[in-house]
């Protein structure tokens, strides 16, 4: 295998086409990369405090940070070379590299539903599977769409957010509906499963609440579905043309409405 030198592999990166296949593996490499960083940097930190040398771990650090936008850089090349992706980067809190994730997993032209890309991503809990059985989600796309929750929620204070301000009203009222017990059943399901009595997620399903850290996965869940509910009617439009037959339905206290698909003119 020839391997290039550093200056022109970063050339050759830049001139490059990256295929679907490729953009996959190159998204796991960068959130993997990113970890690989994070940790260096922590560990050379703790090397200055201990008064101890780290000029390796400094370059290890330099080489991966370098590495990370080289493959950046490759995916925000991909995205931009599509409609879809482009849409995607408009909106507050998704990246290239989530764009391109999306782009890579999502094949557009066979999705019928946003509620298909939703379960594909993992998203429908009315969806299981038993031992044995194949996985009937995409498990790196569910990642992706945890990853595109928790970022959602970094820009909920951004004037130009808009999924995690949808995060927050949802949080505030399913934190409303907890205090008001509407979810007694489900605290009563989760009770049957193992759960230590020492543990303070026991404490609140013994009282027939949901714990916090469940209604903030809730919340962040309801904003990424709406924004993929979003990502399909646009995509379905680019791809078709026209609007989808049953564009998503957004419930919220009680009153349906729709929300039609920020900066996007739908036909």
């Amino acid at each position: 295998m020839h391997v290039a030198s550093k200056t022109s592999l970063a050339v050759d990166i830049r001139e490059s086409v990256v295929g679907v296949n490729e953009a996959r593996y190159l998204v796991d490499t960068y959130y993997q990369l990113q970890e690989y960083r994070k940790a260096t940097g922590n560990q050379a930190i703790a090397m200055e405090k201990a008064d101890e040398p780290h000029v390796t771990t400094d370059w290890l650090f330099d080489e991966l940070l370098g590495l990370e936008k080289g493959i950046k850089n490759a995916l925000s090349d991909f995205a931009e070379a599509d409609p879809l992706a482009t849409w995607a980067m408009s909106i507050c809190g998704v990246g290239p590299v989530i764009s391109a994730g999306l782009r890579a997993h999502i094949d557009i032209s066979k999705a019928q539903t946003a509620g298909a890309i939703w379960r594909f991503a993992g998203l429908d809990p009315t969806v299981s599977w038993g031992k044995g059985e194949k996985r009937p989600w995409n498990a790196k796309l569910k990642t992706l769409c945890w990853k595109i929750g928790e970022s959602f929620v970094k820009v909920s204070g951004n004037d130009k957010d808009i999924y995690g301000h949808i995060w927050a009203e949802r949080k505030a009222l399913e934190l409303e509906r907890n205090e008001a017990g509407e979810f007694a059943d489900q605290a009563a399901r989760a009770l049957e499963k193992k759960i230590g009595k020492n543990t303070e997620a026991y404490k609140w399903y013994s009282e027939g609440k949901l714990p916090p850290g469940h209604i903030h996965a809730r919340a962040k869940r309801y904003a990424v579905k709406m924004f993929l509910s979003h990502y399909f009617e646009v995509g379905y439009v680019m791809e078709h043309g026209k609007r989808p037959p049953a564009p998503y339905i957004i419930e919220n206290g009680g009153h349906a409405h729709y929300m039609p698909p920020p900066n996007f003119d739908v036909v």
